[in-house]
């Protein structure tokens, strides 16, 4: 086999390493967060809101890809729960802000650390050198292929 051979045969061997150990992190996320009577969508904008503090709604979808549909649905569903509320925001009466009320802040208190260690748990089979490594090394990945997609 010539050198160009093995590297497309590298390059097929990391591409499948990387789709499966991605599919089951992100599996065993996804069933961690089902542990919490949440879905991914859910636990995903309780945790933004639990992290980042109260943002429009707009922008809570955009930052998760989320359609307009979708997001106020799941915002319907989380309201609905008295996990948050809409507030008109101050600078522009058409913006609604999204904010964790007392009982969704308590819920985060609860289920954030664990889930943290959930994570964590995942992580432990790697030195913090190699999860510095593995980060740039995504990343790097991850910015040559989005310039390829936009160039």
């Amino acid at each position: 086999m010539n050198q160009s051979g093995k590297q497309t045969e590298l390059d097929l061997r990391l591409l499948r390493v990387l789709m499966n150990s991605s599919k089951s992190l992100f599996e065993l996320i996804k069933s961690d967060v089902n542990n919490y009577g949440l879905d991914l969508d859910t636990f995903q904008i309780l945790e933004f809101l639990y992290n980042k503090g109260p943002h429009p709604i707009q922008k809570i979808g955009e930052k998760f890809a989320i359609p307009s549909g979708s997001v106020t649905y799941v915002v319907d569903k989380l309201e609905k729960k008295g996990l948050i509320r809409r507030e008109p925001s101050p600078c522009d009466r058409r913006v609604i802000i999204a904010k964790l009320t007392d009982a969704g802040q308590s819920l985060f208190d609860d289920i954030f650390p664990r889930h943290t260690d959930s994570i964590a748990n995942v992580f432990s089979v790697l030195t913090d050198e190699e999860k510095h490594q593995l980060t740039e090394l995504l990343k790097k990945m991850g910015l040559n292929a989005a310039d390829k997609l936009s160039g």
